[in-house]
C-alpha cells in the first residue's frame, strides 16, 4: 500500500476529520510511534494543531485537548493509544486523570501506547516525589509530616492529616494541591508522605 491509499483509507475512515479534535482543515497523516506507519493501521488523521502538539510536549495546550473526551472512545486502536499518550503527558492537570481511569485499553495496545510514552524524553518531565522521594502521582493519598499553619485560613493542619485525591501542581515539581478540613491548599512536597 502506498502512502496516498493509507492517506486515502485514513480519509473515509475519519470522514476527512482530525481523528483526535475533528478539525477538518490542514489535515495529514501522522504514523504512531514506535511502529512504522506501513499501513493505515498505524497511523491517524491530525491537524496541524494536533501534530505539533505531539510533537512539541512543551506546546501542549490542555484545553485543546479536552476534545480526548470524545475521540478517546474511537473504535481506531491508533486513535486510543494517541488519547492514552496525550491524556497521560497531561494528567498533571486533573481532570486527564479522570478520563485515564475510563479509558480501556487491551494488553498489547497498551503495551504500544506505553512504547511511545517511553521515547519521549525523561528529564524533560517534571517529577512531583514526597519527603522519602517517592514519586507522587495526580490522586494519590498522602499524610502531612508535620504540623502546618494553613495562610489565610487561621488553622493548623496537623501532623498525620491524611490528604486524598492529591492534584499536581503542572509547573512547581515542589507544589502540590489537596483539601484539609474542607479548604483546598497548595502543600510543599517535602512537608508529605505518600500513603500506600
Amino acid at each position: 500500500m502506498g502512502d496516498l491509499s493509507i492517506e486515502q483509507a485514513l480519509q473515509e475512515r475519519s470522514e476527512s476529520k482530525c481523528e483526535l479534535c475533528t478539525a477538518t482543515g490542514d489535515l495529514d497523516v501522522y504514523a504512531v510511534p514506535p511502529d512504522a506507519g506501513d499501513s493505515a493501521d498505524k497511523c491517524i488523521l491530525v491537524c496541524a494543531t494536533c501534530r505539533e502538539q505531539i510533537e512539541d510536549p512543551d506546546k501542549a495546550d490542555p484545553n485543546h485537548w479536552r476534545c480526548l473526551n470524545d475521540s478517546m472512545w474511537s473504535q481506531v486502536p491508533a486513535v486510543q493509544v494517541m488519547a492514552w499518550r496525550m491524556l497521560t503527558r497531561l494528567r498533571a492537570e486533573g481532570w486527564p486523570q479522570d478520563l485515564l481511569d475510563m479509558l480501556y485499553l487491551d494488553e498489547d495496545m497498551l503495551d504500544w501506547a506505553r512504547a511511545g510514552v517511553a521515547q519521549e524524553a525523561d528529564e524533560d518531565i517534571v517529577r512531583h516525589v514526597d519527603s522519602h522521594g517517592a514519586v507522587l502521582e495526580a490522586g494519590d493519598t498522602v499524610t502531612l509530616v508535620k504540623d502546618l499553619d494553613v495562610k489565610g485560613a487561621n488553622f493548623t493542619a496537623k501532623r498525620g492529616t491524611a490528604v486524598r485525591g492529591i492534584r499536581l501542581v503542572a509547573d512547581n515539581p515542589e507544589q502540590i494541591e489537596g483539601k484539609v478540613s474542607g479548604q483546598q491548599i497548595v502543600i510543599l512536597t517535602k512537608f508529605v508522605k505518600k500513603s500506600n
